[in-house]
């Protein structure tokens, strides 16, 4: 059901809306057996199912994004969860290769402490039991599900673990990664400060897009972890500067 399910989530990303009984002929299944995948996959916020049709979710929604590129990220997320050890407290800011992760360490039964800032995470993994799940308060944003602002900030001095995960929006040679908001951004930062590590979970397209706010230097970055299509130029870069470069 894995690689059928990559494949089925690949076949409705690109078509954006297809009919039910089609996606049984292109995979070759009977009717049943894609309904059941379809209802697991809604299940999980990575399509919709209307009146026979399988659909994308809406573009501003972090689940789209999640079913984005879904099968590299997976690959990433497990790569991720080999660093974390067992009743290890982290902190892992949002994003969708960040929430693989999250669903990662449940699935592998690991007991985890994830601090975090994006309820969009801690309703993801709710099911699994062995992921405490601690939430920073905040200015809520309602499309990305994360809080930011002062209160969040003034909590993070709180803690302090040895991994923060991070996603990403964009990537500079010159000057580093980037978000597209300013107030994410600014956690990412404040949460970075309260860790020994940041290690950034990217799949390789982020580093041709252009950034739009800071979000952390090369200098603040421990470890990169993205896919195998990332640029042989962006590849060399990183080692450069002595970044920990893993790819799934």
């Amino acid at each position: 059901m894995a690689k059928r399910s990559e494949q089925l989530l690949e076949i409705v990303n690109q078509n954006k809306k297809i009919e039910v009984n089609r996606l049984a002929e292109l995979l070759q299944v009977s009717k049943v057996t894609i309904r059941k995948d379809l209802t697991e996959l809604e299940q999980r916020g990575l399509l919709q199912r209307r009146h026979g049709y399988a659909i994308i979710n809406n573009p501003d929604n972090l689940s789209f994004r999640l079913a984005q590129n879904y099968d590299t990220k997976v690959k990433i997320a497990k790569l991720a969860a080999a660093q974390v050890t067992e009743n290890e407290t982290i902190m892992i800011e949002s994003g969708s290769t960040c929430a693989l992760l999250a669903e990662q360490l449940g699935r592998q039964k690991k007991h985890v402490t994830i601090i975090t800032n994006s309820y969009f995470i801690a309703n993801f993994v709710e099911k699994f039991d062995n992921i405490e799940i601690m939430l920073l308060g905040g200015e809520y944003q309602a499309n990305a599900e994360v809080v930011v602002g002062p209160l969040a900030k003034m909590l993070l001095p709180n803690f302090h673990v040895k991994k923060l995960f991070v996603g990403t929006d964009g990537f500079a040679a010159d000057t580093g990664f980037f978000s597209n908001d300013l107030m994410r951004a600014e956690i990412v930062q404040a949460m970075a400060q309260q860790s020994d590590q940041a290690i950034i979970l990217t799949d390789s397209s982020k580093f041709s897009s252009p950034g739009v706010v800071k979000q952390l230097p090369l200098s603040a970055v421990a470890t990169v972890i993205t896919d195998q299509q990332i640029p042989t130029i962006i590849r060399d870069l990183l080692e450069q500067k002595k970044i920990d470069l893993r790819l799934a």
